[in-house]
């Protein structure tokens, strides 16, 4: 029988070891899913919501122990583990608040008044998703999906990374305690082969995959033919701006977290920063300041701030394009000898900041998710903007100022799927979240996420004579 293994960055021991689904076990996830739907689809929005929130008051009660479990599978620093909890509950409950409101697109959208006919739009649910979730925020980034699904009236199917198996299993767990009707909700630990015949093989009508470029193109060809509708949400190399009037005091915490909270692991992270001229100097030497006062150790510590990352080998990608930076002449500010767990062929990785460096190398236009940042100096609004919109991703883009109005024009003309001011690497789910490029398409939460996961069906109702 092949096992799924959970090789914990922490020490590298196997933490978790699954089975992993049979043919047999697929077919009959499938199977369960489809005929639990027909019956799901008939349940009243506000039940499903009250299911929801039910979850998510089982999910809070279990924070600490799911925060350890965090920390071991995929190496995130116990102090900030259990904030993805919080987070977690934050999008449920509002997902589920907006599914019940007067404005929630899953009511009929009335059309106005024609004499002698009555005319309505319905959205129905599409039937099973897929959700392929990735280990970087295992429960976000499968909540994001998930529950705006089940809302919706569809079933869900969850295979999440090999690396958070057990994140999965809770969330399916709590809906279960919470009293979803059996087979609404499951999960399946899979390989890459299986998954993949999961879109061809038929069955499913939804996939929502969150992960990388390669991983997004291997989905969108599975589906192809199959006339599926497929939400991708890809890789980022996230540039910010610094302009001249932003007050630095408040920004360089901003950006400093944003780049390396997590070890860098975020799709939505700061990967590239254009600082004004006239504020580089000082912001270089503020933010390195900052990043020598991390410390990196085991994540189970509740004194460390930045944990390894998710493995070794990641790590050393990290590592090969900082040093491929270096010996084209970027500079580096941070002392990795300093850090005194970093090492090559370790997950254990000292963050660094490099300056001197240009769109020519691999740092500042391959994305890293590691601990490191690119800065650049810029002249004006008009050079940082063609430096922000030169990346082959566009999921968000920051600007730290204290013209609104200045940042609002330089926002429209930004290839990217969400334009912050002054702040960044945060998802609120009232917002549409989205990217451009090769960041993905499709879209999840807000009020057009749930038009994603429905279908519309027209209405139009003659008068009986």
């Amino acid at each position: 029988m092949q096992k799924l293994q959970c090789i914990s960055p922490v020490d590298n021991s196997i933490y978790v070891e699954r089975p992993l689904a049979t043919d047999y076990e697929i077919q009959n996830a499938l199977n369960r899913a489809q005929g639990a739907q027909l019956g799901w689809r008939q349940v009243s929005v506000a039940e499903r919501a009250a299911l929801v929130r039910a979850a998510v008051d089982h999910l809070l009660a279990l924070k600490a122990p799911l925060a350890e479990e965090v920390c071991w599978q995929m190496g995130r620093p116990i102090a900030f583990a259990g904030g993805e909890i919080e987070g977690l509950a934050e999008r449920a409950l509002y997902m589920a608040e907006l599914a019940e409101s007067a404005e929630s697109p899953l009511r009929d959208m009335q059309l106005p008044e024609k004499k002698g006919f009555h005319r309505f739009i319905r959205r129905e649910p599409l039937g099973v998703c897929f959700v392929i979730a990735p280990w970087n925020y295992p429960y976000l980034t499968a909540i994001n999906a998930v529950v705006p699904a089940l809302l919706a009236g569809n079933s869900v199917i969850l295979k999440h990374s090999a690396q958070t198996p057990l994140c999965a299993e809770r969330l399916v767990n709590a809906f279960a305690e919470a009293g979803l009707p059996q087979g609404v909700f499951q999960y399946l630990h899979l390989d890459h082969r299986d998954a993949e015949q999961m879109i061809i093989n038929g069955g499913v009508q939804h996939v929502a995959f969150t992960g990388s470029v390669a991983g997004g193109a291997a989905v969108e060809a599975a589906a192809a033919g199959r006339f599926l509708s497929v939400g991708l949400e890809l890789g980022g190399k996230d540039p910010a701006y610094v302009r001249a009037d932003a007050d630095l005091d408040r920004v360089v915490a901003s950006v400093v977290d944003g780049a390396y909270f997590n070890s860098g692991q975020s799709c939505c992270g700061i990967e590239r920063l254009y600082v004004h001229h006239t504020l580089f100097d000082e912001f270089v030497e503020r933010a390195a300041a900052l990043i020598r006062g991390y410390r990196l150790g085991r994540p189970d510590d509740q004194e460390t701030t930045l944990g390894p990352m998710v493995r070794a080998r990641a790590a050393d990608f990290v590592r090969d394009q900082i040093d491929e930076a270096v010996a084209q002449g970027a500079r580096t500010w941070i002392d990795d000898g300093a850090f005194e767990l970093d090492q090559r062929g370790s997950a254990y990785m000292a963050p660094q900041l490099l300056t001197n460096v240009d769109h020519s190398m691999r740092i500042m236009s391959e994305e890293s998710f590691g601990p490191v940042l690119g800065v650049m100096s810029v002249a004006d609004d008009a050079e940082a903007l063609a430096l922000m919109n030169d990346s082959e991703y566009g999921l968000t883009a920051a600007i730290y100022s204290a013209d609104e109005e200045a940042a609002l024009a330089l926002g429209d003309e930004l290839q990217t799927g969400t334009v912050f001011l002054n702040r960044c690497d945060y998802l609120d789910p009232a917002l549409a979240w989205t990217g451009v490029k090769n960041s993905g398409r499709g879209c999840t939460l807000s009020g057009i996420g749930f038009e994603y996961l429905t279908r519309p069906k027209s209405f139009h109702l003659k008068d009986h004579p």
